[in-house]
């Protein structure tokens, strides 16, 4: 086979798998538009078609205003947990993943087991409810952001954990040597080489915290804490449904997360090959 029979190929199968991907990617995004600018009665075909009327603005609006204007409620409140989430995430998983690379010890080893542990058991709603009244957590933001926290606290962990493995030990010694301590290692030191998987740790872990839709449900009760998966019940019961407002509720929800993975994407892949890279 010659060379320029290869690069066509290779660039056919390209245009293949770039074809195949924008079917199955954009494709339900499109179904989800058109659904949302439709009227209540076109909508309730599911037919995958272009709107007759377009009903963007008056969707929109009745969407935001609905129930008191929960969805904008829900936006801080999700933005709460995720900001605070993902806080204690990056700062708990750095320093535990930092522990368990540079200092194994017989401790450490049991440590990592939990973690690996806390990574593939799944988790139990009721003891966490029991735990979580019997600390006054139950139905507070704050006793939300811990759930999440500790739910994601394994795969940072072990993402940080794999990432410091690439950095060189000289560096810490280096620092030794200056007379640094060893939180003055990890925070002037290690922390600043961190980025990378940082921002990857931020985007991805944000995007799974957002988008919860489980977790809420069972440990965040009430309408004053009420977060953008939940307002989807706002728009469908068991006797009525509208389903032209329920695909612009999914479109308000699906939106930021969207916006944060097309502007991070490079950051994305930059995070998970600087370690190959380095290694």
């Amino acid at each position: 086979m010659t060379r320029n029979s290869l690069s066509v190929r290779q660039r056919n199968t390209g245009l293949i798998a770039t074809a195949a991907a924008a079917v199955i990617f954009i494709t339900p995004f499109l179904y989800i538009f058109f659904m949302a600018m439709k009227t209540k009665k076109e909508a309730a075909l599911f037919l995958f078609s272009w709107p007759r009327e377009w009903h963007f603005w008056s969707n929109l609006t009745e969407v935001i205003m609905a129930r008191n204007y929960m969805l904008l409620l829900a936006y801080m409140n999700s933005t709460l947990i995720t900001v605070g989430a993902v806080t204690l995430l990056i700062l708990f998983g750095a320093m535990v993943g930092y522990i368990l690379q540079r200092r194994p010890s017989g401790w450490n080893r049991l440590i990592y087991a939990g973690v690996l542990v806390g990574l593939m058991v799944p988790p139990a709603v009721v003891p966490t409810i029991w735990v979580l009244q019997g600390l006054h957590l139950f139905k507070t933001l704050q006793g939300m952001v811990l759930i999440q926290v500790a739910y994601g606290l394994a795969f940072s962990v072990l993402l940080y954990r794999s990432f410091i493995a690439t950095i060189p030990r000289d560096l810490d010694e280096a620092a030794i040597i200056d007379g640094a301590k060893p939180l003055q290692i990890f925070v002037k030191v290690i922390l600043p080489l961190l980025r990378p998987v940082t921002v990857t740790l931020i985007v991805v872990q944000s995007i799974a915290i957002f988008n919860d839709f489980t977790n809420p449900l069972y440990y965040l009760p009430g309408k004053e804490n009420v977060t953008v998966q939940l307002t989807l019940f706002n728009f469908q019961s068991q006797f009525q449904s509208q389903f032209n407002l329920l695909f612009m509720n999914i479109l308000l929800v699906t939106i930021p997360p969207l916006i944060v993975f097309v502007f991070f994407n490079r950051q994305i892949v930059a995070g998970m090959t600087a370690g190959a890279v380095k290694g």
